[in-house]
């Protein structure tokens, strides 16, 4: 990103972009946090996974949704 002004130009819109996704699936699924947290394994986002269980949005290939689904 240090090189290229482009690069990190592109990293700070999908951030941007990852958040405001996460902003609007908080509305959905609020028991997850994810307007505070943004889907990151916090005390709260896991707390609500092992309250609540998995979205659809959550990724299955990720190894802790993973061990919840028992897969």
């Amino acid at each position: 990103d240090a090189l290229s002004p482009s690069i990190a130009a592109a990293s700070i819109l999908a951030k941007v972009t990852r958040d405001r996704i996460m902003i609007e699936l908080d509305t959905q699924y609020p028991v997850y946090q994810w307007a505070s947290n943004k889907g990151y394994g916090v005390k709260s986002h896991r707390a609500g996974l092992a309250r609540d269980g998995v979205s659809p949005h959550h990724r299955r290939s990720y190894a802790p949704i993973r061990n919840i689904l028992g897969a």
